[in-house]
């Protein structure tokens, strides 16, 4: 098992990072929140979980290990395979996906695309003693989960990390301003980026 990489950033795309690891590049799969704390030439470590399938070996990267041991605990549930796990981690941190499942949080898991009212009630049933308890006071808070700071220099900041020139990022800023502001709450970045990527591919 690949445990984890660790290198420069060699390249950044909407759903895959390469990681330069003695001189060969590693393509990983990450959720938008991770990769927006990537930057192209910088160095990154990753923790990293190898999927083996008898057509493809898919390597998925996470911000920590807690992160990677949550996305495998969630492969144990049926119907439940790395691509829907990896969704899931997008819309939520692990701890909010703990908390979810130990409060019996319906409305939480139908937020994650793929996931209906059935799917996550039977998740629900499922995933109840194996994720365990939230670890921190301030669960739920992180990747999609609504950020107290601004949104427009955190969406900006990883639009120009995955490679978009200042213009382009202050464009697509802009074109997803309106979704934004219709939010409830706080806009969820996670989202934000996906929509900004959306406009820049429409443009191009």
């Amino acid at each position: 098992m690949i445990a984890f990489v660790s290198g420069p950033v060699a390249a950044l795309a909407p759903t895959t990072a390469v990681i330069e690891v003695g001189g060969v590049g590693m393509a990983v799969q990450c959720t938008p929140d991770t990769l927006s704390g990537l930057r192209i030439g910088q160095e990154a470590r990753l923790a990293t979980s190898l999927v083996v399938r008898e057509d493809s070996l898919t390597l998925y990267g996470f911000a920590d290990d807690d992160e990677r041991q949550v996305f495998e605990l969630l492969q144990t549930a049926s119907g439940v395979g790395p691509r829907l796990a990896q969704a899931m981690l997008a819309v939520h941190r692990p701890d909010a996906l703990r908390r979810a499942v130990a409060t019996g949080d319906e409305k939480a898991l139908t937020a994650v695309p793929g996931i209906g009212k059935k799917g996550a009630q039977k998740l629900l049933l499922e995933l109840k003693d194996r994720l365990g308890a939230p670890l921190g006071a301030a669960a739920g808070q992180g990747i999609g989960a609504p950020v107290t700071a601004s949104w427009r220099d955190q969406l900006h900041a990883a639009l120009v990390g995955l490679g978009y020139a200042t213009r382009e990022a202050d464009e697509a800023v802009a074109a997803v301003t309106p979704q934004a502001e219709a939010t409830e709450g706080t806009p969820q970045v996670g989202t934000l980026l996906k929509a900004a990527l959306q406009t820049l591919n429409r443009t191009r």
